[in-house]
């Protein structure tokens, strides 16, 4: 008979402290996971009661095993499944009966070896129905150094960094990286393959993990990317910055709507967007997680902004380290005079004191002139973080007895950047001393490379200036649309999106009726068609209502449809023309887009994304980053373009999609802008349930969406 379910369903309490453990498929095989698992649980014997169960019974380090769940003496609360996956059913059957809360499942093939495909989300639901919870299968384990819990391969330092990888093999890299760049793992979780516990709830339950300072997330698919959005934030505002190391992002995200929209964002675009969102950072590599988290736990603030000095001691690594850092994204401008005039003073003769700032030899001289140096353009109200390259911190390496002096100027230099809040990062040529061992332990990040170096800091400057955003979207509104052009334009019309003055005509006589409030001069587009311009269907060259009738009975003669829709041509000069577009990624939910528009969009690929709904500032954002920009400020004595009409455009069309999800994206190309204000002469509706019922029979429609476009 099954226990009684615990109150605390889907807690995961059973992870993070157990009472009892019970390591079935123990081994004494040193090359056997049973092993290490066995091992490791041992190892926290005093803190818990350690049950090892192996069919043969053989002794594991001395320690006694039993056969199964059935013989130990109590329900372990814990239950580690190392055992042939032929087994992994029964143990668990035996488990729940007993009573057990967890299970961390470290045996894969259940699907293959059952012969029972989904076999493994059977277990998973099975576990889950009796009030357990699943970690894996198929993972590599659990490791949490508050409790001394020790339930994966390999072995772990305490410290500060929790990680949190779907990758078993990768999060053991994150754990040895950190451990070389002297971090501690405060909690280790590999997720597998996700049959019950998932990444986001992973992460969440470091929210309130006290030794956690930073987390280190690796993920190849997110479930629920608003989930896993609503949980950064909550790390963020607990003061445990995360920074996230994924594939490629979404699988999902990677089919794209049939359009502009769709082509010109990909799925990193989405989780990059994500991220600013959550107020987190993206990495590329392993390498750089554990540079970022090794600043993120070293440093003692994060900086205020991106202005940054260089300090040398070799012209060459300096200019470099200028170059890096711009392209980082960071500012490496002049120094102030006053800063300046005291670096003069300070250093030799024919030393550069502008930024970089080259030492000339002055180090060498006298080791304290490295904090002197630092102390001085700290002091520049300009100034937001300083980077020290070269030598520093090798003198105690290569000249043991200067040890104690660098080590000295290294203690003021970490005073320097807890007296001014401005964060100093050093890049040294020696990848260990008892110099650097004081740099990390009293706040300066201390890395072997210059790349390591400005790598981190520019994630910490894009981290301080996010503080994440809420993502409330609005209550639903339905709002289906039928098919064809008109009927997308009274929809966005009627959520602000302005278009030209127009009307639906179906017969001569409405078409008389549209020129007596239409103002010329006109463009007929025939309502139906996807692709007009492939079949004739944007009649323009119309200045006059005779040029109109003219235009109107060509073109129902010729496509033999009567149903078009007559608007003014937008003809205002020093138009610019812009992409506006919003769908729902299957992940993340709604994203806008705003890029350089027109006929050319997907070749100039110049756009920005964020996810939906929008705020004001967001938006402007947005803007700032397109490579266009310049355009809608004015170029070449033209005059600035009427940004706050493009905004609202953006956010409007951003809340449509985010209160409409009968909609799966819409698309503007081109919105045109000019000075007085944006005019849409494009309407492209995708929806979620297919095309509407309202489309005309014969229309030009691909059957799963409902489309209109003036090409």
């Amino acid at each position: 008979m099954t226990a009684t379910v615990p109150a605390s369903l889907g807690s995961l309490t059973a992870f993070r402290e157990p009472a009892s453990v019970a390591v079935v498929g123990a081994s004494s095989d040193t090359s056997k996971w049973g092993y290490w698992l066995a091992a490791g649980a041992l190892a926290g014997r005093h803190r818990r009661r350690v049950y090892l169960v192996n069919r043969r019974r053989t002794e594991v380090g001395g320690v006694p095993t039993l056969g199964s769940i059935a013989e130990l003496p109590e329900a372990p609360e814990l239950v580690v499944l190392c055992t042939p996956a032929e087994h992994v059913e029964t143990v668990v059957e035996e488990a729940l009966a007993r009573g057990s809360r967890g299970f961390i499942g470290i045996t894969a093939g259940l699907d293959q070896v059952t012969g029972r495909p989904g076999a493994e989300r059977e277990l998973a639901t099975r576990i889950r129905a009796a009030g357990a919870r699943l970690l894996g299968p198929n993972c590599l384990g659990l490791y949490d150094a508050e409790s001394e819990l020790q339930l994966a391969w390999g072995t772990f330092e305490p410290g500060s960094l929790g990680i949190v990888s779907q990758s078993g093999q990768l999060g053991s890299e994150l754990a040895d990286l950190a451990a070389e760049a002297g971090l501690g793992v405060s909690r280790f979780v590999s997720i597998g393959n996700q049959a019950d516990i998932s990444v986001e709830e992973a992460v969440a339950d470091l929210v309130d993990h006290e030794s956690t300072r930073v987390v280190a997330i690796y993920i190849e698919s997110f479930r629920d990317g608003r989930a896993m959005i609503r949980t950064l934030r909550r790390l963020r505002h607990a003061g445990k910055p995360a920074v996230l190391l994924t594939v490629g992002g979404s699988e999902a995200s990677r089919t794209a709507a049939r359009s502009h929209t769709g082509a010109l964002t990909s799925s990193l675009d989405v989780v990059d967007a994500a991220c600013r969102a959550a107020g987190t950072v993206r990495v590329q590599t392993p390498a750089q997680l554990i540079d970022v988290a090794q600043a993120l736990v070293d440093l003692p603030a994060l900086p205020r902004g991106g202005r940054v000095v260089v300090v040398g001691d070799s012209g060459g690594q300096g200019a470099v380290a200028a170059d890096v850092a711009t392209a980082r994204g960071l500012t490496v401008s002049p120094l102030g005079d006053d800063a300046r005039t005291r670096l003069a003073a300070q250093l030799p003769g024919g030393a550069a004191v502008s930024n970089p700032v080259d030492l000339a030899g002055a180090g060498e001289q006298d080791l304290d002139n490295y904090a002197a140096v630092v102390e001085t353009v700290s002091g520049d109200p300009d100034v937001d973080a300083v980077v020290l390259t070269g030598y520093f911190g090798s003198y105690a390496a290569h000249t043991p007895h200067l040890a104690g002096r660098e080590a000295t100027a290294a203690r003021r230099i970490a005073a320097t950047a807890h007296r001014t809040g401005k964060p100093v990062l050093v890049h040294s040529m020696c990848a260990s001393s008892s110099t650097v061992d004081v740099l990390r332990a009293t706040g300066v990040p201390t890395y072997r490379t210059i790349d390591a170096t400005l790598t981190a800091l520019g994630a910490t400057v894009e981290l301080a200036g996010r503080a994440g955003r809420d993502l409330a979207v609005p209550p639903e509104t339905p709002q289906p649309v039928a098919a064809g052009y008109w009927a997308a334009r009274e929809a966005l019309l009627a959520r602000g999106i302005a278009y030209p003055p127009g009307a639906l005509v179906r017969t001569p006589d409405e078409l008389e009726a549209a020129l007596r409030t239409v103002p010329g001069p006109y463009v007929l587009k025939a309502d139906w068609l996807e692709h007009k311009s492939d079949f004739g269907g944007v009649l323009l060259g119309l200045a006059t209502a005779d040029d109109v009738r003219a235009a109107y009975t060509e073109g129902v003669r010729r496509l033999r449809r009567p149903t078009w829709v007559l608007e003014q041509l937008d003809g205002r000069p020093h138009v610019v023309e812009l992409i506006v577009g919003a769908r729902r990624d299957p992940t993340f939910g709604p994203v806008v887009l705003i890029g350089a528009g027109g006929t050319e969009a997907e070749l100039h690929r110049d756009g920005a994304v964020e996810l939906a709904p929008l705020d004001v500032s967001t938006a402007r954002g947005m803007l700032q980053r397109l490579r266009c920009a310049p355009l809608l400020a004015g170029w070449r004595g033209r005059p600035a373009v009427d940004i706050d009409a493009i905004v609202r455009t953006a956010v409007g069309l951003g809340d449509l999609l985010a209160a409409t999800p009968e909609w799966a994206a819409v698309e503007l190309n081109p919105l045109r802008v000019d000075h007085t204000g944006a005019l849409a002469v494009d309407a492209l509706v995708t929806t979620t349930q297919g095309a509407s019922p309202s489309a005309p029979a014969g229309a030009n429609n691909p059957g799963e969406q409902t489309r209109a476009r003036i090409l």
